[in-house]
């Protein structure tokens, strides 16, 4: 594990009355196989709820919260550690020193801080970038992995692309291992573990409609 949030609610409470209580938005956080439609599942939750939907925009605000160009993190997402390193100057006494971070560390405390605002500050459905992990003491958080047959993804990724059925294994694949490699990566969990989750589904195996009644059902269990 490379990035520990042993103080996540420490940053993360508002306190109410001086009593020790905190309230917090109400969160779904899902994790997904690629070519499962997790991220459309996600979507389509949240906006049958009537909440934020954060997904690829954590990118954007990850960019302007380190004033770093949106393609360089576009890079890095959810993939393996890459050798490029991002300068970042500090005025110490009368001299600039620099300092060096992996890009990849970069991104996911930037969006690690981004996640723990929003799971703050409202109710939200977050896709990915270790959300579940990164929340996983805040009470008021759901967690969900949406996973499906290799076969069935296939079908999808081949629906939506030009590749042949070879070649979208071969990416579903790729994908997989590079977010496995990222979760891994910042956890002491494995990706993927139905331990590290609340719910777990296989899409292949329910409707669009039974599956947002599933989950809208698991986020009103939120107290």
């Amino acid at each position: 594990m490379r990035t520990g949030r042993s103080e996540v609610w420490e940053r993360c409470g508002r306190q109410v009355n001086g009593e020790g209580w905190y309230v917090m938005g109400k969160v779904i956080a899902l994790g997904r196989e690629f070519g499962s439609n997790g991220r459309k599942i996600a979507q389509d939750l949240a906006e049958h709820l009537g909440i934020k939907y954060y997904d690829k925009d954590l990118i954007t605000l990850a960019a302007q919260k380190k004033n770093i160009p949106k393609e360089k993190l576009e890079e890095v997402d959810e993939k393996r550690e890459s050798p490029w390193r991002y300068s970042f100057d500090e005025n110490m006494a009368m001299e600039r020193q620099f300092h060096y971070e992996p890009l990849n560390d970069v991104l996911f405390n930037a969006q690690a801080e981004i996640i723990e605002e929003a799971a703050r500050n409202e109710d939200c459905v977050i896709v990915g970038r270790c959300a579940n992990y990164i929340l996983r003491d805040k009470p008021d958080c759901r967690s969900v992995f949406i996973y499906a047959p290799m076969e069935t993804r296939i079908k999808t990724i081949r629906a939506r692309t030009v590749w042949d059925e070879r070649g979208a294994e071969q990416l579903i694949k790729k994908v997989d291992k590079q977010r496995k490699y990222y979760y891994n990566n910042y956890t002491d969990e494995k990706w993927g573990s139905m331990k590290g989750y609340d719910l777990c589904l296989d899409s292949s195996r329910f409707t669009r409609e039974q599956i947002l009644e599933i989950l809208t059902a698991l986020y009103h269990t939120i107290g």
